[in-house]
């Protein structure tokens, strides 16, 4: 029996190693004795993980075989399986009973660091670091003592104490061996980047130059060459290198800064820009070429500042041209690109692929999905949507909207996208229609909004009204007959004849508080003076930027008085740097700026700035820096970036009033 308690040891000591007691498998001797045969049906069912059934099976030998020599093996494997089970206490009844019963057995040991493994599976963690010293002071083998300091390391981890766990797992990797080695070399990787370089070079000058003072030194490097934060990893690695020449990892450190180096080659105050010169979207290139342009000049007019260069590429809204021009930009050593506006998701995919920080001015869907390098900065539908239903049932609370929308991409989406908010803030959605975008007469959408599309059924056409659905005919027969014997004997073809026969028509069912149309300002001004003449009047008028147009009130400006919209900028606006802004933009250029040089404008700015600052030597410092940026404060209002590299942005909400726009506060 002696032999195989030594072989459960050696097993046991594969279990430390793989962290479970899964793998186990006890064998029975080769002679049988009693109650060897149900001890082999237990493990089998062990093994096939019928862990209910080996339960009972072992729970049946503890019960009838108590003195036998694998009742201890049968206490540390219920032990187990409770634990798999999430059982704790019952585990640790397992444990205890094992050192109290059997105080001799091997896996004594084992049933100590398992009974601290259960206090730490139920987050107990303050328990673990109270019992560790206790527990380490009764046991004597390597395993078992490389398994507790791996064991307080990951709870000092789960407490946020990343300098405490990093004493146990050096401790650890002091007593560690292949193959236990790699798993706690990962360990300390983890946890040294939660430190700082400050704790780092501490902890190396209290260690001198004892493993694993190196060690950490390039685990840190390694960690943060990962993460793409070079400058960072190229400073500990030149330290590790300097400081540790015949560490075994030294050839390692110099290959990554050699890496490292190839990828600090460009030209660090030199920006792209990827726009539309050419062809049908020239217009909104040129526009947007303009904010930049005016972003360059002041930045460089700024003496203090380092001066930066821009490298324009026409796209011609091509998308082949925009990954060749990607390509081009990359040969020359461009910092960061900005654009395009169109074809954006071809040019992202190769600035991803290229580690080219790249920010995009579109609206194209997901387009920050790309990759941790591509960044959007422009409003989408959504944020318009979520600015509008916000303000609407937050600020005016409102709770009922109908929908105007054309049959075509741009309508469904903001269609959509509108339903699915105010269903979001537990309003209503009680009419949708849509009519085909070459249509100048807008009757039908209208009248099957308000009811007035379908004939109204013979036993309804004496209705008076309806409110709320309840049925009012009954009250007016009664006023009609309290009243018939006063009423004077008319002529037929009288006058009253003629208005009880304009009572008679059929009146508009207004249930909706505000009607959101997402159109072009010339439809808009088409269709809201209809909705007027079929009494669609007293509603809240929404729409998106589009409606940021002189033209719709040109239009119908005694129409959408107080119609409101969504915008990223508004020239108008009190912001003094808006105003700089503006009239430095009409002294350069003779003209006003729209949303499309503002955007372009402040994106350059941003660029210009991160790329000046003398820390910044990697294209992935440049990444970092934007994913980093808070609340930059440009002339389209404060931009952030989430973790996605998605916009973050509150958007303006304009109103007409008169024969202009004004800000909402």
């Amino acid at each position: 029996m002696r032999k195989i308690n030594l072989i459960f040891v050696l097993i046991a000591v594969l279990f430390l190693c793989s962290c479970g007691l899964k793998d186990i498998f006890l064998p029975v001797p080769v002679k049988p004795g009693p109650g060897d045969e149900l001890f082999s049906k237990a493990e089998k069912l062990y093994q096939a993980e019928s862990y209910e059934e080996s339960l009972n099976a072992y729970n049946e030998y503890l019960f009838r075989f108590p003195d036998r020599p694998l009742a201890d093996a049968a206490l540390i494997k219920t032990g187990a399986i409770y634990t798999a089970l999430g059982d704790y206490a019952e585990a640790r009844d397992s444990y205890k009973r094992l050192i109290v019963e059997y105080p001799d057995s091997s896996f004594v040991p084992d049933a100590r660091v398992e009974g601290l493994v259960t206090f730490y599976n139920e987050g107990k963690y303050e328990r673990v670091i109270r019992e560790a010293d206790s527990v380490l002071e009764k046991i004597v083998s390597r395993i078992h003592i490389l398994r507790m300091y791996v064991l307080v390391g990951d709870t000092y981890i789960a407490i946020g104490s990343p300098l405490d766990a990093l004493h146990f797992y050096t401790l650890a990797f002091e007593k560690s061996k292949d193959p236990e080695r790699e798993t706690v070399i990962s360990k300390l990787k983890e946890t040294v980047v939660q430190l700082d370089k400050t704790d780092i070079m501490s902890i190396v000058k209290y260690m001198g130059y004892k493993p694993p003072a190196g060690m950490l030194m390039y685990l840190y490097g390694l960690k943060k060459a990962e993460e793409e934060q070079y400058d960072d990893a190229a400073m500990m690695l030149s330290y590790f290198v300097d400081r540790f020449p015949k560490h075994n990892y030294v050839g390692r450190a110099k290959k990554i800064i050699e890496e490292l180096s190839a990828k600090a080659v460009y030209s660090r105050y030199t920006i792209g820009c990827l726009l539309p010169l050419s062809g049908y979207y020239k217009d909104f290139g040129v526009k947007a070429l303009r904010g930049i342009e005016l972003a360059l000049g002041q930045f460089c007019a700024q003496g203090d500042r380092q001066s930066v260069k821009i490298i324009i590429k026409d796209t011609g809204s091509d998308p082949d041209v925009a990954v060749n021009a990607v390509n081009e930009l990359f040969e020359e050593h461009v910092a960061a690109i900005i654009g395009p506006i169109f074809t954006a998701e071809s040019a992202a995919l190769e600035a991803q692929s290229r580690g080219i920080p790249i920010v995009a001015i579109t609206q194209k869907d997901n387009i920050a999905d790309t990759g941790d390098y591509v960044f959007r900065n422009f409003f989408t539908p959504k944020m318009q949507v979520e600015t509008i239903v916000s303000y609407a049932i937050e600020e005016l609370e409102l709770k009922n909207f109908a929908i105007l929308y054309p049959n075509e991409n741009y309508g469904k989406v903001f269609m959509n996208l509108f339903w699915d908010e105010v269903m979001a803030y537990d309003g209503k959605v009680v009419g949708v229609e849509s009519y085909e975008i070459d249509s100048a007469d807008f009757a039908d959408p209208i009248k099957k909004l308000v009811g007035l599309y379908y004939e109204l059924p013979e036993d309804l056409k004496n209705t008076d009204e309806l409110i709320e659905g309840e049925d009012k005919s009954d009250e007016f027969e009664e006023v009609k007959d309290e009243n018939k014997a006063d009423e004077p004997i008319e002529e037929e073809g009288s006058v009253e004849d003629e208005e009880l026969i304009e009572d008679d028509e059929p009146k508009p069912v207004i249930d909706f508080d505000a009607i959101f149309i997402p159109d072009s300002p010339k439809r808009a001004g088409l269709i809201i003076p209809q909705l007027s003449f079929y009494d669609v009047d007293n509603v809240y008028l929404f729409g998106t930027n589009l409606w940021h147009s002189d033209i719709l009130i040109k239009m119908a400006r005694q129409y959408v008085q107080n119609a409101i919209m969504p915008d990223i900028f508004f020239a108008e606006s009190s912001s003094e740097k808006v105003r700089d802004f503006v009239r430095t933009f009409e002294k350069t250029f003779r003209e006003k700026p729209d949303f499309i040089e503002a955007v372009a404008y402040d994106t350059a700015m941003m660029l210009f700035q991160i790329v000046s600052r003398p820390d910044v030597r990697f294209r992935s410092a440049v990444k970092n820096e934007l994913m980093k940026l808070s609340n930059f404060q440009g002339v389209t209002g404060l931009t952030s970036f989430d973790n996605n590299g998605e916009l973050k942005k509150d958007l303006y909400l304009l109103k007409i009033k008169g024969n202009k726009f004004v800000e909402l506060e």
